[in-house]
């Protein structure tokens, strides 16, 4: 099966009732989405799926029909500059104002967390408290 990953084709060699994440993180070597609960309760392994977000954990691959996200393409995928080899990821302004404010404690977590509000922020610019 192909599957788009961060805007590159990949081929897949996954069962189609295998969970996207374990697709991500054993099949392609995507370390950013992270199994939390495996119900999808926790976020942890939060990606967009067609540019809305999803918990991984419980997404089988035979039911993702577009491209998927995860923070490694977060940046390219909102249009962000992109680094030179070997340089530093460019940070999205969500990213930025994360590291900003140092909200990370044991930043396990914050992977779903930062695409879950980056695609908030992306529908709803100014979102109410």
């Amino acid at each position: 099966m192909k599957l788009t990953v961060n805007g590159e084709i990949r081929e897949v060699d996954a069962a189609p009732d295998t969970p996207l994440l374990w697709v991500l993180r054993d099949a392609l070597d995507v370390k950013g989405p992270k199994y939390g609960c495996g119900i999808a309760a926790c976020g942890a392994c939060t990606v967009w799926v067609d540019g809305a977000p999803m918990r991984s954990c419980s997404v089988a691959l035979g039911d993702v029909t577009g491209a998927v996200t995860t923070i490694e393409g977060l940046g390219q995928a909102l249009g962000a500059a992109t680094s030179a080899p070997g340089e530093p990821p460019v940070l999205t302004a969500v990213q930025q104002a994360w590291a900003d404010e140092q909200v990370p404690q044991c930043g396990y977590c914050q992977s779903g967390q930062i695409m879950a509000a980056a695609a908030l922020l992306r529908d709803n610019p100014a979102p109410s408290d």
